[in-house]
């Protein structure tokens, strides 16, 4: 499966690499002055510093999901330690652990927080992974 790049604002590139990396756990690669590279369970996901940006939220089953957003859709037992692991690190949730869609086909583990810059993170795991795209 081909990986993704994505390239995202970070007005501090400390804070950016503790959560990444510390938090988070993605191992580093390159970076400069200017912007560090995170291998986000075999992602490229870079954080370039830049002025934040804005957040605008959507009603999704009873949530208000925070836009623009981005993250992974993992397996069950890996969702669940990593929300365990961010509780754990003391970082609020904007949206804590939870079951959304419960009892269609695209029923889903979830959560939502924000990066140190402000950009909203969705973690996810599908009850039924083969029903990603289920409509």
């Amino acid at each position: 499966m081909p990986a993704f790049h994505l390239a995202i604002p970070v007005d501090d590139l400390a804070a950016a690499r503790g959560f990444y990396g510390g938090v988070l756990g993605c191992p580093e690669g390159r970076s400069s002055e200017s912007w560090i590279d995170f291998d986000l369970m075999g992602h490229q996901l870079v954080v370039h510093r830049a002025p934040r940006s804005s957040i605008h939220h959507n009603p999704v089953d009873g949530d208000q999901v925070p836009v623009p957003h981005f993250g992974l859709v993992l397996d069950w037992p890996d969702w669940q330690a990593l929300g365990d692991r961010i509780a754990a690190a003391g970082i609020g949730f904007e949206l804590p652990p939870h079951v959304r869609f419960a009892g269609q086909p695209g029923e889903q583990g979830t959560f939502f927080l924000f990066d140190p810059a402000g950009n909203a993170l969705e973690f996810k795991a599908m009850r039924r992974p083969e029903n990603l795209f289920a409509k």
